[in-house]
């Protein structure tokens, strides 16, 4: 943060977006923070993308990447150079400094002696609000805070909806909450001398500082509260991005890529990393919807729903571990190939779970399969029967049911694996059809199952016994008996 704060000097123009304030960089960085005169002249519905022009939303779900790094980093420049290169999609920048509290009475008689690099400088409840309702897809107003007073203006500006919305501060990932709200979190990582020659390059040609008044300030807050809370914080980062002189386009260009795939995934999978979702195609389109079809014989269901099985067991054996290996062909070449994973089982979760060990034991020959059976209450479930491999600790776990509707049951089944002595990064879960009720209980629980389905439904049903909507009825049922 800048000594704005502290002299109550004009700041400067930010460069783009909502809210930025006494932060800035130099050198093809930001400059300094935000003019209240600049901010009101900005059209209320500014949302942040293409430098404030309306843009429609194209996915659904929100993309969150809280951005850190020390002051002068190049932060700004990070978060203007992805939105850039995001032009075909809605996003939203938030900056920190927005959200910084107003001082009381006593704080403002000694505004020299205030650290504003401190996390008590800000109001984290009303960042987490906001970025849960940008989240939601929901439109907001972001504060508009007024360096000269050392208080929130009257003025705020609406922004939103969004598919990415961009946070920056520097001590971003150093807020557990915020943290945890982040898809994806960055660190820039700038060499301290170069922070510092631009921050006082900045200070003296900006604002009109001495080099001993930027030095003073920087010794005594900017830098402790770096290593306090700023520089331990980059452990939590997915990416750390080495930042200099030159823009390291080629960390841009692979963050891009990876939220442009993630936009393209179902929601849930940008939450879960742990979830797999089998690639849709009309084969598969087709199967569900003859399975789902109330009219459609046992004997037309059986076949569809064994064509799936298959295709989920198989799209999960790739999960597995493997050994390269090379064998001879009948030409007398080499050919370098890999080895299947070796002990393997499957447990089916009686009895809907009993209709997909045909397809296992069709692509994995003699392969041992256990039964656990879970009988459900209102309250509770209960484990009322098992039989599983003796050695099923030393094994992968293969954990068979067709319909995951709340997840209670699966979350009873794991557990039960677990108690075993099964490691939960070797348990697999695969389902033909699940809802986010039970993705959110399976993978929320165990973040080490993989769990791994051909589609995700649109809720249950808690009126009719928890089913599955649209659902496949009782999959048991149609499979076995009627």
């Amino acid at each position: 943060m800048s000594d704005d704060h502290r002299l109550g000097g004009t700041p400067q123009k930010p460069s783009t977006s909502v809210g930025k304030g006494p932060e800035g960089e130099v050198d093809g960085h930001t400059e300094t923070g935000v003019n209240n005169d600049t901010q009101k002249r900005r059209s209320s519905g500014e949302n942040g993308s293409n430098h404030g022009r309306p843009h429609k939303r194209l996915h659904t779900g929100v993309f969150i990447i809280g951005v850190c790094g020390g002051t002068a980093s190049g932060k700004t420049t990070v978060c203007d150079t992805i939105m850039q290169r995001l032009h075909d999609s809605c996003v939203v920048m938030l900056h920190q400094d927005s959200f910084y509290r107003g001082l009381t009475e006593t704080e403002r008689a000694n505004v020299a002696k205030f650290n504003f690099d401190h996390p008590d400088a800000f109001d984290t409840p009303l960042l987490l609000e906001t970025l849960k309702r940008l989240r939601a897809g929901q439109q907001v107003e972001v504060p508009t805070y007024d360096f000269s007073r050392h208080a929130r203006s009257d003025e705020v500006r609406l922004t939103g909806p969004a598919d990415v919305v961009v946070i920056e501060g520097i001590l971003v990932l150093a807020m557990e909450e915020v943290r945890e709200m982040c898809n994806m979190k960055i660190y820039v990582d700038t060499d301290d001398d170069v922070r510092l020659a631009r921050r006082i390059q900045r200070d003296v040609a900006c604002r009109g500082r001495d080099v001993a008044g930027v030095l003073k300030q920087y010794t005594e807050f900017v830098k402790p509260m770096f290593e306090q809370f700023v520089a331990p914080s980059r452990r939590y980062a997915d990416v750390i991005i080495p930042w200099g002189n030159v823009i390291n386009l080629v960390a841009i260009d692979l963050i891009v890529e990876h939220i442009r795939t993630k936009l393209q995934q179902p929601d849930l999978k940008r939450i879960y990393p742990n979830l797999e979702v089998v690639p849709s195609n009309y084969q598969i389109r087709g199967m569900h919807t003859i399975i789902r079809d109330k009219t459609t014989s046992k004997e037309d269901f059986v076949f569809y729903a064994d064509r799936l099985n298959r295709l989920v067991v198989e799209a999960g054996l790739g999960y597995l571990p493997f050994t390269e290996t090379s064998v001879t062909t009948p030409t007398g070449a080499t050919y370098n190939g890999v080895s299947f994973a070796r002990r393997l089982c499957g447990v089916s979760i009686i009895r809907s779970g009993e209709a997909m060990e045909a397809a296992l034991r069709a692509c994995c020959k003699g392969i041992k399969i256990g039964k656990i059976l879970v009988h459900r209450h209102v309250d509770n479930n209960e484990v009322i029967y098992e039989k599983l491999p003796a050695d099923i600790a030393d094994r992968h776990v293969l954990l068979l049911d067709p319909l995951l509707s709340t997840g209670a049951t699966a979350v009873k089944a794991i557990k039960t694996l677990k108690d075993r002595g099964v490691p939960e990064d070797r348990i697999l879960f695969l389902t033909i059809i699940a809802a986010p009720e039970g993705i959110h209980r399976v993978c929320g629980t165990y973040p080490a199952v993989r769990l791994l389905t051909s589609e995700i439904d649109d809720c249950v049903d808690p009126k009719e016994n928890f089913a599955l909507v649209p659902g496949a009825g009782n999959y048991g049922n149609r499979y076995f008996c009627e």
